[in-house]
């Protein structure tokens, strides 16, 4: 099984809450789930990849982006990506 990449690009200081989710519902995952996060103005890697984002985004896998986030969304989002992940 493939593990599944989920990036975070924190842009707000309102965004820390929505980090802190994504890495609790990733940890429930174990090792099948990497989970990275950036802070806009801080960390940089992330402009190659993605380019300028204004409003706080989760990207799994570097295709799928959700930028309207709560926690029933991050929850569907990667339970999604971990099962597709197991089925491959």
């Amino acid at each position: 099984m493939a593990k599944v990449k989920v990036e975070f690009i924190n842009t707000c200081s309102s965004c820390v809450e929505i980090g802190h989710t994504i890495q609790d519902v990733a940890a429930g995952y174990g090792d099948d789930v990497d989970v990275k996060l950036y802070v806009a103005g801080r960390d940089f890697d992330y402009l190659k990849k993605y380019g300028m984002v204004c409003k706080g985004t989760m990207i799994i896998n570097g295709k799928t982006k959700y930028d309207n986030l709560n926690r029933e969304i991050i929850e569907k989002a990667i339970d999604k990506a971990v099962r597709e992940a197991d089925d491959a």
